[in-house]
């Protein structure tokens, strides 16, 4: 069964810093492209960051400088480390995954066939 598990989220103050995980299991291949996207209350769905299946990154304008993605192909885990954190970096973040490379450069958000469950981030002034 295909799954996306993810784990690190946490509350920390204005400045801190936080590193998310998402461990796959269950793909018959790898994902082509996977990112985080994160949902905000009161805010639309925003694409954090994606990586594609030779590690070319897309960060959003909001986390650029800020945000690294990264993916360790022995462990199939996908992570997402969050420094100088802000306040509006608040919000549940998804880990995500398609087989496809569509919107994988940021052109567009991918669509995403398979989701996690989802890890909070809250941010504090």
């Amino acid at each position: 069964q295909t799954r996306l598990a993810e784990s690190g989220g946490g509350s920390v103050q204005a400045g801190g810093s936080l590193r998310l995980s998402c461990e796959a299991s269950g793909f018959t291949y790898k994902p082509f492209c996977m990112g985080w996207i994160r949902q905000a209350t009161g805010k639309e769905r925003e694409g954090v960051a994606f990586i594609d299946n030779v590690s070319r990154t897309y960060y959003a304008d909001s986390v650029k400088g800020r945000f690294t993605i990264s993916k360790d192909n022995a462990k199939n885990v996908l992570h997402l480390e969050l420094n100088s954190l802000k306040p509006e970096d608040t919000g549940m973040y998804f880990c995500a995954a398609t087989s496809y490379r569509l919107g994988c450069s940021g052109d567009r958000e991918p669509d995403f066939a398979y989701w996690g469950q989802g890890t909070q981030v809250t941010v504090s002034s």
